[in-house]
């Protein structure tokens, strides 16, 4: 993954933990990287490491972490660096969603080696949408939720985030249904 990631995990951290406590989750981790790079790749590992040292210094669940990681990513990290391709994405949170599939394809844009995941939707309701979500990646359903919690922030939309089918239950790919 790029730096950009692990320099929103630094980020979450310190905001709400503080910079003595990153210190404890990079020692935890292993990672022994002074800072990171936003537009340089790094390692998959680093990023796991990373959330995993953070669940056991703040003694949050994992899911947790990465549900938590996902809403700053899309709240915080999207807004900050990428807000003209967020606002982009559309009016409101059911456009923004019908675009998703899209959206990768112009970050890709901006970081050239990208291994992005692929997002696909379905059953596009009045006020719920199916997210299908396709990566190389396992392990990171939770932070899809959060970023899809994350979105409806960004649109004040209430949303409720159901996982209807995963690669832990035997599908190819994770399923969500967004309903707000």
């Amino acid at each position: 993954m790029y730096g950009i990631v692990n320099k929103a995990i630094e980020e979450l951290v310190k905001e709400n933990f503080g910079e003595e406590k990153w210190e404890r989750v990079k020692q935890r981790s292993g990672v022994d990287v002074e800072f990171f790079i936003s537009n340089e790749p790094y390692d998959d590992a680093i990023t796991y490491q990373l959330a995993g040292a953070v669940a056991e210094e703040t003694g949050l669940a994992l899911r947790e972490v990465l549900m938590a990681f996902g809403e700053y990513w899309v709240l915080k990290t999207g807004k900050e660096k990428y807000g003209g391709l967020m606002e982009a994405g559309g009016h409101n949170l059911k456009e923004f969603l019908v675009n998703l599939p899209v959206f990768h394809n112009r970050v890709m844009l901006i970081y050239p080696k990208l291994t992005p995941p692929e997002f696909k939707v379905s059953h596009v309701e009045e006020r719920s949408i199916h997210v299908h979500y396709f990566s190389k990646r396992l392990g990171l359903q939770d932070f899809v939720a959060g970023l899809l919690h994350g979105l409806g922030k960004m649109y004040q939309t209430a949303v409720t985030v159901e996982l209807i089918s995963s690669r832990d239950q035997g599908a190819d790919h994770e399923t969500f249904k967004v309903s707000w």
